[in-house]
């Protein structure tokens, strides 16, 4: 990244017995603050890897959007103090450059111990959590016990709350690797560091993924279709799994629609809001899914009419599914001027190929 110099501090320390890893992010001392376009532009002209940023990126845009509502003020507007610190953008790029190192395809975390007491901010002295922390773990199992200070900072919470697609109980997977990270607060008796487990779904080798999901409900008999299609399309940009529509019949004999909604535990919120206020709906319902998933890769074919992605379902390490990206396919049919199915079968065809040229 295009950033002043700076070092890191790696020395292995000793936490209530525990041989843990403390880092420590050394740069020239600023004044500045920087707004969320500033960091943006910063992560984007940077020469990391595409999915690097994207984590990144999201990241710091989830830190403005709680900013903003915290202060009530447009994300446009936010400046950041602590979080906007060139030691922070170090503290998430980095922990995104370790996520694609080690290859992590998915981030489960425990319930989160916030610590108790006050601690002191740009903006004065809080209780803990402080306010962006609060809003940054809404619908985040948490708990607090006698331990005074701040064990989950903005930033923590921020990488957490964003990339973690359940929360509680450890999933079911075969550990590889454990590995512990030290705060640099000192406790009796109790280890202040963050355990880390690294493994793949037990029993399994690039199989099938459990994921723990909410499916929220709603029927709605009066609302226009087109703010029902303005739903849809709002829920999949704050990140929904899936999202259809069913037609049903409800009291006084009224043809309805039930709206569901799929989605992890940190988009509930946010999507139960969207549908208060986009439809005329006075309750949502709210059931826990556990959902099995194939393991998901992207191949790249190359057809007489362009490129295609391919999405490739796999289990068990093999490939059990095969799909052309639709929008692609669909492109390249108006541009070549052939019926849709014709690029489809042509793009599943050379996926046939590659893999018959792999297995050679």
């Amino acid at each position: 990244m295009n950033i002043p110099d700076f070092d890191l501090e790696v020395e292995v320390v000793d936490r209530s017995g525990i041989a843990s890893t403390h880092v420590n992010v050394r740069v020239p001392k600023e004044t500045k603050h920087r707004h969320l376009r500033d960091i943006e532009k910063i992560i984007s002209d940077s020469g990391l890897p595409e999915s690097v940023k994207s984590r990144a990126t999201a990241i710091f845009r989830r830190l403005a959007e709680t900013e903003a509502k915290v202060h009530d003020i447009p994300v446009e507007r936010v400046h950041f103090h602590e979080v906007g610190g060139m030691d922070a953008i170090i503290d998430v790029v980095g922990s995104c450059v370790g996520f694609e190192i080690l290859g992590i395809d998915a981030f489960a975390s425990s319930k989160i111990h916030l610590g108790s007491g006050f601690v002191e901010m740009a903006h004065g002295k809080f209780p803990v959590p402080p306010p962006a922390v609060a809003e940054l773990l809404r619908d985040i199992p948490v708990y607090s016990t006698e331990i005074e200070g701040e064990l989950i900072t903005p930033t923590g919470a921020a990488i957490i709350s964003t990339l973690c697609d359940s929360y509680g109980p450890l999933p079911e997977i075969k550990v590889e690797q454990t590995a512990y990270g030290a705060g640099t607060r000192t406790y009796e008796n109790f280890p202040n560091t963050l355990r880390i487990l690294i493994g793949e779904t037990s029993g399994r080798q690039q199989s099938a993924i459990s994921e723990q999901l909410i499916l929220l409900q709603t029927n709605i008999d009066d609302a226009s279709p087109q703010i029902l299609g303005f739903v849809m399309e709002r829920a999949f940009e704050l990140g929904a799994n899936d999202c259809w529509f069913t037609p049903i019949q409800m009291k006084k004999n009224r043809p309805a629609t039930m709206l569901s909604v799929l989605c992890n535990e940190a988009k509930k919120h946010q999507i139960t809001e969207l549908i208060y206020r986009e439809t005329t709906s006075l309750g949502v319902r709210e059931q826990p899914l556990l959902r099995d998933a194939l393991t998901r890769e992207i191949m790249q074919v190359n057809t007489e009419y362009g490129s295609i992605d391919v999405k490739l379902g796999i289990l068990d390490g093999k490939i059990v599914n095969t799909m052309p990206e639709y929008d692609q396919v669909q492109e390249a049919a108006r541009e070549h001027g052939v019926p849709f199915s014709k690029v489809r079968d042509a793009a599943l065809a050379s996926v046939n190929v590659s893999r018959i040229a792999a297995a050679k």
